[in-house]
């Protein structure tokens, strides 16, 4: 939980401090959609669950063409054995865009890569447990999408993060709209 604030506070005062750098722009997203999880526990089984999927990125574009973000998103909800299980991950990475049109406006393709740690939380009668689930790993996502102007932009998303350690492996793959403000 300490890394999580950690991150929120450095992005924070990243996105506050983006004023500093003369050519770029500050940028918050939130997306929602679905998630597709595969799930495989050595000795036990494996198992795939589909549910809802939101996230929260934000960051810096250096120029109209990459950026650094951080974020965090909410893989999973899901009620198991009297309780509840969510799959959530933290993460940073670099954004790369191309436009078919001005800096920032028209129809766009994008890409993103970098890492993410996942945590799985369960809650039962009211005690809440926290875990890793799995190590510190890459992510990777592919994006297409339509900027409005030069502060809104609309996009489809595909990423894939993946977890796992002892034995556990979880892969996610989201397909998600994100709403983009810069400032």
């Amino acid at each position: 939980m300490k890394k999580q604030l950690l991150l929120v506070a450095g992005l924070a005062l990243a996105v506050l401090s983006a004023p500093a750098f003369a050519e770029g722009n500050g940028f918050i997203r939130f997306e929602a959609g679905r998630s597709d999880l595969d799930l495989r526990v050595d000795g036990v089984g494996s198992g795939s669950e589909k549910d809802t999927t939101w996230g929260l990125r934000g960051g810096y574009w250096f120029n109209p063409n990459f950026a650094v973000e951080g974020f965090y998103s909410q893989l999973s909800s899901t009620a198991v054995y009297e309780g509840s299980l969510k799959l959530h991950g933290v993460g940073v990475g670099v954004v790369g865009k191309k436009n078919f049109g001005e800096a920032h406006q028209g129809f766009f393709i994008s890409g993103r890569a970098g890492i993410v740690r996942g945590v799985a939380t369960w809650e039962y009668d009211g005690s809440v447990e926290e875990a890793e689930a799995g190590s510190v790993k890459p992510y990777f996502g592919v994006g297409a999408g339509y900027d409005f102007n030069e502060k809104i932009g609309l996009s489809v998303n595909y990423d894939q993060l993946k977890g796992g350690d002892d034995g556990l492996d979880v892969t996610a793959r989201t397909t998600t709209l994100g709403l983009e403000v810069r400032f």
